[in-house]
């Protein structure tokens, strides 16, 4: 797909987002209408979860053991599920509070969600390092370093993006590369997106929910630089180590080549980087207090024109770099397609598991509840491993919704008296998508990048190795530390 494709969706988008406007304006308001239909937890049993249990199962256990079914079906397998929970809804509780449900979601959630990833990966795409790059042990864990740090401002997708190329180019000429993948994942791809809901989509699902944009800074700064402090302390020493045991030297180092300055190729990105954080910020402080509504579920304005400003951004982006250094930098839609759709079933699926929990003890999956609560008062620690165990094997922003709303739903309480459970939340639902490959979306590129220039990356249990030897017992002492 060409970089010219996009543009034109994009403004499809905005057009519709405009026609939405148009639509609603004569029924502008502070909230949905009076009479909305309500969907009650209690009134659902445990097979209704059965079509988001099939979603996440399917995207964990196709691309292992078909995959090229998966590569070339999981659009259509995606909507089968959606499929699957949407039409039996509609027959046994009405379809005007299956149309209620579905349009709460697509502009409620999912749509600020794609918009803002897909302005991410945009940007992250446009901003190319290129130079003479030297994979010393000092110079690899700096980059490590750098990669956390920005993960939680450009999302983990776009640092691991952005870095992950020109940390393999450096590397070439060392024989031990495995473990400086394995490393990145850890920290770029997963633990530095912690800190802001630009970093990581369980956080960026928070804000949506009432979750101030700083929230995350302040309360996992302390477990997000514990942990990543340990991965890089121990990654310094692992590289030295094994870059002892490596043959021969860069040509670099040995003079056989001149060395070429580092620079930034497609820099305008990075202002247009600062240009997204502050469109996610209008949202969350600008509120006029009017709407656009549809079927009782309204749009606030500043919602509508943060989703306007973003793909305004995305194609600025587009139009500003050049599409040879795109090319150069590896860009392409894949992955954000396959991210959209997979994310459409996601969204919609977990309705039910929501509704389910939002009906505490009295649902169907009360269970759950019990397990992560002690005499009815959450806790922290029970509710890091629940969330960062699903997070490791499924998907974390979902899972993170599972637990927001397990304990109580209510982003005032839990960021006041409830603060450590939903800092407990947060970070399992973000640190232990390092767990596996499919915890978190960049693994999976990361892995397929890094294996595209050569190097031999573990297999999906190999992986799983080298992070339950090295993170999960960080995690515990993370827990000891922060959680108990």
């Amino acid at each position: 797909m060409t970089t010219q494709i996009f543009p034109r969706r994009a403004a499809a988008l905005s057009l519709l987002l405009i026609g939405l406007v148009g639509i609603g304006v004569p029924d502008l308001a502070l909230a949905a209408e009076a009479g909305a239909p309500h969907l009650d937890g209690r009134a659902m049993g445990a097979l209704w979860v059965v079509p988001f249990a099939g979603i996440l199962l399917s995207i964990a256990l196709f691309p292992l053991l078909a995959p090229m079914v998966w590569h070339h079906h999981f659009g259509k397998i995606s909507a089968a599920w959606a499929l699957a929970f949407l039409l039996p809804f509609a027959a046994f509780f009405g379809v005007e509070l299956a149309t209620y449900e579905l349009l709460h979601t697509v502009l409620l959630e999912y749509i600020p969600f794609i918009v803002l990833l897909t302005a991410l990966f945009t940007v992250a795409g446009g901003v190319r390092l290129v130079g003479s790059l030297v994979g010393t042990p000092l110079a690899n864990t700096v980059g490590l370093a750098l990669g956390t740090a920005l993960a939680s401002l450009m999302g983990t997708t776009g640092a691991s993006m952005l870095l992950i190329r020109p940390l393999l180019r450096a590397n070439e000429h060392r024989r031990h590369k495995v473990h400086t993948v394995v490393f990145f994942i850890f920290l770029v791809s997963n633990v530095g997106g912690s800190l802001t809901p630009l970093g990581d989509p369980p956080l960026f699902l928070g804000f949506l929910k009432g979750v101030d944009f700083f929230w995350p800074t302040t309360h996992l700064f302390g477990p997000m630089v514990f942990l990543s402090g340990l991965l890089l302390a121990i990654y310094f020493v692992l590289d030295l180590v094994l870059h002892t045991r490596d043959p021969g030297k860069h040509p670099l180092i040995e003079g056989v080549h001149e060395r070429e300055p580092v620079r930034v190729e497609g820099g305008v990105n990075l202002l247009l980087l600062v240009a997204i954080i502050s469109a996610v910020l209008l949202s969350g402080v600008w509120h006029p207090g009017v709407g656009v509504t549809l079927h009782h579920v309204t749009v606030p304005l500043e919602s509508i024109v943060s989703q306007i400003l973003l793909i305004g951004i995305s194609v600025l982006s587009l139009k500003l770099t050049s599409e040879k250094s795109r090319r150069l930098n590896g860009f392409s839609w894949g992955p954000m397609i396959e991210v959209a759709k997979l994310f459409a079933a996601i969204f919609l699926t977990i309705i039910p598991a929501i509704a389910i929990l939002k009906a505490g003890t009295d649902g169907a999956l009360g269970a759950i509840i019990a397990a992560v609560n002690d005499g009815g008062k959450p806790n922290p620690a029970a509710y890091f491993w629940a969330a960062g165990i699903l997070s490791s094997f499924l998907d974390n922003a979902p899972t993170y919704l599972i637990f927001f709303n397990t304990a109580g739903g209510d982003a005032a309480t839990l960021m006041g008296d409830l603060a450590l459970t939903l800092t407990a939340i947060s970070a399992g639902a973000v640190f232990m998508g390092a767990n596996s490959y499919i915890g978190n979306a960049p693994n999976f590129m990361v892995k397929a990048i890094a294996e595209e220039r050569g190097v031999a990356m573990p297999s999906f249990f190999g992986y799983m190795a080298w992070s339950f030897g090295i993170l999960v017992p960080l995690l515990g002492l993370t827990t000891l530390v922060f959680f108990l």
